[in-house]
């Protein structure tokens, strides 16, 4: 038994384009600027965009939608990909730079020239104005995202988070809304927390990504990883129970979906129902223009874990 929805490896422009909130002219736009990078192109000669394209593309989005200028998101970018490795990595999401993506002196000085220009323009650009003093207090990226989610890292060291976790953590904002993505933070915390955990973690991590298209889905080694991220799985909620960020969770949740919550309603007010961007698709329609670049085997390896999951799950 395989998958029930399999992620596309690539996809078309338009995919790319309403996944991000785009136009496909836009995205020509940016390939024109050097502001993304052309991917490679299908045999029949349009391009297709893998899992690291959408990222920087996300990324591109929310900046822009903060008010920040082409030319000065490329020198950011630019100046992101010198400091905390290439933004087109192997494409799986499961990339090994750390850091927090901060692009330096330079785009400091960027985002203090436009908030600047937008307390001048109060009642138009406040909500972008808010990103860009969220970017600036936060230091990095980490900024555009909800204020739900990045509360949850306010007690952590600078740097304790990895530039693939806050791609991840934008992309379940970008599908599933700024709750979800709260929750998912108690993950990266535990992580973030406990050096023996995020040794194991990224062992798992890089058996997994071994399980390339070279490795056939029977392969012996296919279960075996399955395993392992199970065992990882199962000491990661440990531990996340066990330091208290469950409750902090069950908390979250709880406030969010209390009559009248001023973080819920604030965070609805600026996204649109269910805590995702106004104007955006379904969670569906949007894991389905979403590429990640799995093997079948590696695919076969996420089945046989959550099968693992299942039978330990208690009966309902």
């Amino acid at each position: 038994m395989y998958l029930s929805f399999v992620p596309p490896r690539r996809v078309k422009i338009g995919d790319a384009a309403a996944f991000a909130g785009t136009t496909p002219r836009a995205i020509r736009h940016y390939h024109e600027i050097g502001l993304l990078p052309e991917p490679e192109r299908g045999g029949d000669g349009r391009r297709r965009y893998g899992h690291q394209d959408m990222i920087r593309l996300l990324w591109i989005r929310r900046m822009a939608d903060a008010g920040i200028a082409l030319d000065d998101i490329r020198d950011a970018l630019t100046a992101d990909t010198g400091s905390a490795g290439d933004d087109r990595g192997d494409g799986d999401g499961d990339g090994d730079g750390d850091g927090d993506g901060d692009g330096g002196d330079g785009i400091a000085l960027t985002l203090e020239r436009l908030e600047n220009s937008l307390a001048a323009q109060e009642a138009v650009l406040h909500r972008q104005r808010t990103a860009v003093q969220r970017m600036r207090a936060e230091g990095s990226r980490m900024g555009l995202l909800a204020d739900v989610v990045t509360d949850r890292f306010k007690n952590l060291p600078e740097g304790s988070l990895r530039q693939v976790e806050l791609d991840t953590l934008l992309v379940t904002e970008r599908i599933f809304g700024p709750l979800v993505a709260a929750v998912q933070a108690s993950r990266f915390i535990a992580l973030a927390t406990h050096p023996a955990l995020r040794d194991e973690s990224d062992r798992v991590d890089a058996a997994e990504e071994a399980l390339d298209d070279t490795v056939a889905v029977d392969d012996p080694r296919v279960p075996r990883v399955a395993a392992e991220r199970h065992a990882f799985e199962g000491a990661l909620d440990a531990v996340i129970e066990e330091s208290g960020l469950a409750r902090d969770d069950d908390a979250l949740v709880d406030t969010w979906d209390a009559p009248g919550s001023a973080t819920g309603d604030q965070e609805e007010d600026d996204r649109g129902s269910g805590g995702r961007r106004a104007g955006t698709m379904s969670a569906l329609e949007a894991v389905g223009r979403m590429p990640y670049d799995f093997s079948p085997a590696r695919l076969r390896c996420m089945e046989l874990a959550e099968q693992l999951a299942a039978q330990d799950a208690p009966p309902a």
